[in-house]
């Protein structure tokens, strides 16, 4: 295939708006990950950095962050072009193996992996840090939907659905042993997601769904009130539950939480600038470039800025929804509404544990939070959907 036919039959709206995400991410990353304590050691006071302009504070702010996010962008990239290269329908030969590998990868984590922030999620490779658990996420929306469109039309029933979840609940419980509760709720999503458009019955789906979610709750609520025991460790729950009130744990669990409403709530329409956000360059915000880069971004960029990031976000699960509807077949289109799924899951939850609507699960923001397996996953994903809407039309190739 000559690559004329390549650039000329890609998604230019879906590369435009995930360059300009990349972009922007670079540049909140940039300013998120400067703290007060380097900038002291520089001789530099906070009044000084306020009475910078722009191009003095992009110049002046700590660049080891944003250099390592640029590195993992290119990574992301050639893995995209990779991925682009292969027709996406020749996958489905190798998604028993693909499967398999999978489960091997989350195995290898409980054995050698290390732990970090009380999870062991990570393998080290030389100066690297690998998890797994991130590439997984697409290779079960591969197999899913292999493992769906092979069977289209036959989910009429639960009976017919215990299969679905067997199939996604194997490596999900490998990441429960993580232990990895976001990545956790990830696949459940992707699962439901893809269901709701394989099935034959649609509300069912959703029917199942919301029962599973509201048998959650009433656990939750009967350990709470008569200590009934449930898969979960004492701090798991507390995160889950806080952010319905981080005052009561105010240097605890809540405080995360507690910074984030304030860094967001103090922001305004246009916000205090790039690197004056006070919550986050004197460091009461926690971990703010990756879980919590949407509060430096409310804070530094205001609604104006989160206005702009919410909309390129909306116009590329726009497109992926388009591209799953123009697919030439059940397995493209299955594909495209699992990564779909797992993007709108990741920015919900992330946006929402940032104003406290949702509990804090520890998942980034897509193409835009810190982290080398979480982009490279991401633009493998991308990736993906470039590749359907290439092969959309069988005439096209």
């Amino acid at each position: 295939m000559g690559y004329k036919r390549y650039f000329k039959n890609l998604d230019y709206t879906l590369v435009g708006v995930t360059g300009v995400i990349l972009l922007f991410s670079l540049v909140m990353i940039g300013s998120a990950s400067t703290d007060y304590g380097w900038w002291m050691r520089l001789g530099l006071d906070v009044d000084k950095l306020q009475e910078a302009n722009i191009l003095q504070r992009l110049l002046w702010m700590k660049k080891e962050y944003v250099l390592k996010q640029f590195i993992w962008i290119l990574l992301g990239i050639a893995a995209a072009a990779a991925v682009i290269y292969i027709p996406y329908d020749d996958w489905r030969r190798y998604t028993r193996h693909l499967y398999i590998i999978n489960l091997l990868l989350l195995g290898s984590v409980l054995a050698i992996g290390h732990t970090a922030m009380g999870a062991q999620r990570w393998i080290d490779i030389g100066p690297f840090a690998f998890q797994p658990s991130e590439f997984a996420k697409i290779i079960i929306i591969i197999t899913l939907a292999d493992f769906l469109a092979k069977r289209e039309g036959q989910f009429r029933t639960i009976k017919s659905l215990l299969p679905c979840f067997i199939f996604v609940g194997v490596p999900l419980l490998f990441i429960l042993m993580q232990p990895d509760l976001g990545t956790s709720l990830v696949f459940i999503a992707i699962l439901f997601g893809m269901l709701f458009i394989a099935s034959s019955k649609p509300l069912s789906v959703t029917g199942i769904f919301a029962g599973g979610l509201a048998a959650v709750v009433g656990l939750i609520w009967s350990h709470l009130r008569f200590g009934t025991w449930i898969p979960l460790h004492d701090y798991q729950l507390k995160r889950l539950i806080i952010f319905m009130d981080p005052w009561s744990d105010i240097q605890g669990a809540g405080y995360h939480v507690i910074q984030s409403q304030i860094a967001i709530g103090s922001s305004g329409f246009w916000g205090k600038g790039l690197m004056l956000g006070t919550q986050s360059f004197l460091e009461f915000l926690p971990i703010r470039h990756t879980d919590f880069i949407f509060s430096v971004l409310a804070e530094e960029t205001g609604f104006l800025g989160v206005a702009v990031l919410l909309l390129l976000f909306g116009i590329f699960l726009y497109r992926g929804l388009r591209i799953a509807s123009e697919s030439k077949d059940m397995f493209g289109t299955l594909l495209a509404v699992g990564i779909v799924s797992m993007i709108a899951f990741h920015i919900l939850v992330n946006i929402g544990m940032a104003i406290a609507i949702m509990p804090v699960t520890g998942l980034p923001l897509p193409l835009f939070s810190y982290g080398g397996s979480s982009m490279i996953t991401n633009m493998i994903a991308v990736g993906i959907l470039l590749n359907i809407y290439m092969r959309r039309q069988k005439s096209i190739f």
